[in-house]
């Protein structure tokens, strides 16, 4: 029972053992991951700012150019105009109103978008209204 006993500590120690060495695995695969994705993270933020500051400068190139003719008032307003038209086009190209494929979905119902624009369509109707199954449906009036 001596022997039994002991090798019953042995399989404890060496479960143990393989259950700190997957833990401290998984982690060092999990760190190195997280370094990875947020070394991605960090150059896609900076790439952001710099076209941020590249459009700013853009913006300001435009206003002064079109400020040699105009006055400085006009060309800023043409420049903000520019700059909402082009906003609202990126905008448009990024949300589609209309995707790809037949305006109308299962069963022939039409898949519109709602007039707030939020671009989610309306639920589909069924049929008809849903029935309980645990009420009559021609009421305690109808009964004899």
């Amino acid at each position: 029972m001596d022997r039994l006993d002991h090798l019953e500590h042995l399989d404890k120690h060496l479960v143990d053992e393989l259950a700190q060495v997957a833990r401290e695995t998984v982690r060092d695969e999990l760190r190195e991951q997280t370094r990875k994705q947020r070394r991605t993270a960090v150059l896609y933020a900076a790439s952001g700012t710099l076209a941020l500051y590249a459009g700013g400068a853009l913006a300001l190139a435009l206003g002064l150019g079109l400020a040699a003719g105009l006055p400085g008032w006009a060309a800023a307003l043409i420049t903000a105009a520019i700059l909402g038209v082009l906003a609202h086009v990126l905008r448009g190209a990024a949300h589609p109103r209309h995707p790809h494929g037949s305006a109308a979905g299962p069963g022939g119902t039409s898949t519109a978008t709602p007039p707030g624009g939020l671009g989610v369509p309306y639920p589909p109707m069924p049929p008809q209204s849903p029935t309980r199954p645990d009420l009559d449906p021609e009421g305690p009036h109808h009964r004899a």
